[in-house]
């Protein structure tokens, strides 16, 4: 089976531009971070989750990476498709490199796991380990879609080398 230059192209077109809702979507939500309590007076109505608008030390960082990496990916779209348009494999070959060095998405989902787990470490040091068992957090779907986005700018790079 024969692949031709503008499927690959326009696959890696709409991946790209898959990678980027996902992305716009999981900065726009506040499911990052999930805490849910288990039957315990004191911790009624703490049960919530959160998103990376709550600023504070480390969190900045995060804040700043994640959207700047949607910016990239716009520039990086642009840069995509002007090198489609041109048919030139140089510049393609330079987009796909683009993506794979791009790695915002990556360190900024990575350090926003860094900072949850630091977060649970103050908290167990504030409430001691018995309040803390009955209090559950997990990671929420606003940081898988951001895992899902860096998998796509993979895949974007990935077809654009072909």
């Amino acid at each position: 089976m024969k692949v031709t230059f503008g499927a690959l192209v326009v696959t890696a077109g709409v991946c790209g531009l898959l990678s980027f809702a996902l992305l716009a979507t999981s900065l726009g939500t506040d499911y990052w971070f999930i805490i849910e309590t288990r039957n315990m007076s004191d911790f009624e109505d703490m049960s919530s989750h959160s998103g990376l608008w709550s600023v504070n030390e480390m969190h900045g960082a995060i804040v700043v990476l994640l959207p700047l990496s949607l910016v990239l990916l716009l520039f990086g779209g642009i840069c995509g498709l002007v090198s489609s348009l041109a048919r030139s494999p140089v510049l393609l070959t330079a987009t796909a490199s683009y993506f794979f060095i791009c790695l915002l998405t990556l360190c900024g989902a990575s350090l926003y796991i860094i900072y949850s787990y630091q977060a649970l470490d103050e908290t167990e040091r504030l409430v001691g380990q018995e309040d803390l068992a009955y209090i559950h957090t997990s990671f929420g779907w606003s940081l898988g879609l951001a895992w899902l986005s860096y998998g796509l700018e993979v895949v974007t790079s990935a077809l654009l080398l072909v």
